[in-house]
């Protein structure tokens, strides 16, 4: 029994390595393979800063937008009753089934040059295609579940009697929400920022389709890399690439702190 069990374990160590570890022992092998001072000169052209100072501006939004109406979204699901619910429900996880491509064309067949919108977004001046509010679009629809599934099983879990009692020592619906449903959620709520954080940072393949990849325009840090190593401009993307990476890490090592954070409110609560 006990050789089983360390094979298992051998097998589990080795598949994380070879997915994980490998890819990321490469990128930081990349990015110090020409020294420490052609990765820092890389990491200050004006593209890379650019790019990721359009990733955070995308991801900032994109928080933002979904912290209040994801929010608003996860409360009406849970606590009312209404003609279309079940399908809501079931098309909210749509992002995870639908290739990220296939949302950018979506957005291009709808806001192109030949798109069916066009003529409407033209009269009312906007961009949508090739412009920041259209990667802004594509980023909001891959990342739509997080807040709102993160939300969902901590307010069923708490359920109505607080609220209820609220209300009958006279506050208003607000207030209630505020002072007593919100504390109960913000763990779960700061989780789903976390993660709604951490997709938009990595989302590529909708923002390449929608944004055209202008360079030094429309270029997210993943569209930069990509670019970056087509044109074999090596320390550009691996020095992104590892920057990109160890942003990513610290989101996760905050958002398994709001993960478990949550779960021991579920528990508390149940």
């Amino acid at each position: 029994m006990n050789w089983r069990k360390w094979l298992l374990i051998s097998i589990v160590v080795g598949y994380m390595g070879i997915l994980i570890i490998a890819p990321l022992g490469a990128i930081v092998f990349g990015a110090f393979r020409e020294g420490v001072p052609a990765m820092l000169e890389a990491l200050q052209h004006p593209h890379v800063l650019r790019s990721f100072g359009l990733t955070i501006l995308i991801c900032l939004v994109v928080v933002a937008i979904h912290g209040i109406f994801g929010t608003l979204v996860a409360w009406v699901l849970v606590r009312h009753q209404f003609m279309g619910k079940a399908l809501i429900n079931r098309l909210l996880d749509l992002p995870f089934a639908m290739s990220p491509v296939i949302v950018g064309f979506t957005l291009i067949v709808l806001f192109g040059r030949n798109g069916v919108l066009k003529p409407l977004t033209e009269a009312m001046g906007w961009q949508i295609a090739f412009a920041l509010p259209g990667m802004i679009w594509a980023t909001l629809f891959v990342t739509l579940p997080f807040m709102i599934r993160e939300l969902m099983p901590v307010l069923e879990a708490f359920g109505r009697k607080q609220e209820e009692a609220a209300a009958t020592l006279g506050a208003s619906g607000w207030q209630t929400f505020r002072l007593v449903t919100f504390p109960a959620l913000r763990w779960a709520f700061l989780y789903g920022l976390g993660l709604t954080c951490a997709r938009a940072l990595g989302e590529f393949g909708a923002v390449l389709v929608i944004s055209g990849g202008i360079q030094g325009r429309t270029e997210t840090a993943t569209v930069y890399i990509f670019r970056a190593l087509d044109d074999r401009q090596y320390a550009g993307a691996y020095s992104a690439a590892l920057l990109l990476g160890a942003i990513s890490l610290v989101l996760v090592l905050v958002i398994d702190v709001f993960h478990r954070r949550s779960q021991k409110s579920i528990e508390q609560r149940t």
